[in-house]
């Protein structure tokens, strides 16, 4: 089902429900609401629980430590290419990760950091010869208004890479995964293709693609974690909570819920 431009905005909204930094915003903004209220031995409960909820989250989900082997068991789902045998794949298709619209200071549209890896590696797939085409996905993603289109924008960067026009094919109806998955089966039918994503992305993808009957085989590249959990050793510095721990403990709670849910209604 493709979602309205309001179910998509609300899709949107419902997923800061899950961010860590949400819960923090809220539970710092309650606490400062009941600091300035009457004193109460309540209040002074709800301040304490909330206070320690908020320091939980700090320094479980912000300590590199943790959070570094929490993504981790997310990306390790993600199984590296096979590059032992001479399989050919029919398409390579590359799942578009956002664009940063130009502004008065950026003076022009340019790939998010995710697509443009995600990019750079269909494209060195291609020139490898794994497949015959190259397929990019992904539409406007903008909420408000009207904004460039994901695939488009990385088009320009393998043409860039070396990639022949005619072997590229630019999707530009899709918003969310799910919608990667079906608008690639409306053009490409039952074939078998290679997923290129963010290796945290790859698992929840390759489930969706299956569903909707097409073969694939995962490239997961973009790895954001250099070790297996098991494998993994850190410092005493790894226990200091710090802002990209908190944006990896999101990640994988965002695969982790988006992989349930898309469960649950039947989608993987």
């Amino acid at each position: 089902m493709e979602l309205s431009p309001f179910l998509f905005g609300l899709y949107k909204l419902a997923k800061y429900a899950i961010y860590p930094f949400t819960w923090l915003t809220l539970a710092v903004g309650a606490v400062t609401v009941l600091a300035f209220l009457p004193a109460s031995p309540r209040r002074f409960r709800w301040i304490q629980i909330l206070s320690v909820s908020a320091c939980v989250v700090i320094f479980i989900l912000g300590s590199p430590l943790i959070a570094g082997k929490f993504l981790g068991l997310v990306e390790g789902q993600a199984q590296p290419l096979d590059r032992s045998g001479s399989h050919q794949f029919d398409a390579i298709v590359v799942l578009g990760s956002g664009v940063q619209r130009e502004g008065t200071l950026r003076p022009r549209t340019e790939l998010s950091h995710a697509s443009m890896r995600r990019t750079t590696c269909g494209s060195d797939l291609f020139r490898e010869g794994w497949a015959p085409r190259l397929v990019l996905t992904g539409g406007d993603a903008s909420i408000f208004g009207q904004g460039p289109k994901e695939s488009v924008e990385m088009k320009k960067l393998a043409l860039r890479l070396g990639v022949p026009e005619g072997a590229i094919t630019v999707e530009t109806r899709s918003r969310t995964t799910y919608e990667n998955a079906v608008e690639t089966r409306r053009m490409l039918g039952q074939a078998s293709v290679l997923l290129v994503t963010s290796a945290s992305h790859m698992p929840r993808a390759l489930g969706l693609f299956r569903k909707q009957g097409l073969k694939p085989g995962g490239y997961p590249c973009g790895y954001l974690v250099q070790d297996r959990p098991g494998d993994w050793s850190g410092t005493s510095l790894d226990l200091i909570p710090s802002v990209g721990a908190l944006t990896e403990s999101t990640k994988a709670i965002n695969e982790l819920v988006g992989t349930v849910v898309y469960w649950i209604i039947g989608k993987i």
